[in-house]
């Protein structure tokens, strides 16, 4: 599910009442606690700076059976000028091991894979989160190198190209 600028900019003050005024589904206290606000923040100032980046940018995973937000996830933006993407995904803990990044990750793809700008996939993963790795490793992604983030530490670096989505 996609956001608008009124809500990142609700869920980057924590206010869920705000966000959820303006937000197509119901958000939890997860997704606007102070985890989230660094991203929240960012994505707000993005899609104030260019509007046409919401459609790219972090939404809502959501359960449709349980109508449920269960987390987030999106690419980091609109492709690049060498046509490159970043996602990420994250599941709120209450929600884990029940197959929702898996989902994410595949709908990601899947747009990625539609989207004819679009020529590689890259995701960064902290060297200890290995369930992360793990997933994305099923779905062709290559260590291509690392990068120190000054907020997330050392991350590693993994691409996979469209043409192989």
């Amino acid at each position: 599910m996609h956001l608008t600028g009124p809500a990142f900019d609700s869920l980057a003050r924590g206010d869920l009442a705000g966000a959820n005024a303006t937000s197509p589904v119901p958000l939890t206290a997860y997704l606007a606690g102070p985890d989230g606000r660094r991203l929240w923040q960012s994505r707000s100032r993005q899609v104030a700076a260019d509007p046409s980046s919401a459609a790219w940018v972090t939404g809502i995973i959501w359960d449709q059976q349980q109508l449920l937000a269960v987390g987030t996830a999106g690419y980091h933006g609109p492709p690049d000028t060498s046509g490159m993407v970043e996602i990420g995904y994250a599941v709120d803990p209450a929600h884990r091991r029940r197959g929702y990044a898996r989902a994410a990750l595949e709908s990601l793809l899947a747009r990625a894979a539609r989207e004819p700008q679009v020529h590689t996939v890259r995701v960064t993963i902290s060297p200890d989160n290995t369930a992360s790795y793990r997933l994305a490793s099923q779905y062709g992604f290559v260590e291509v190198g690392e990068q120190w983030d000054d907020e997330d530490g050392l991350e590693i670096i993994y691409e996979i190209s469209a043409d192989h989505l």
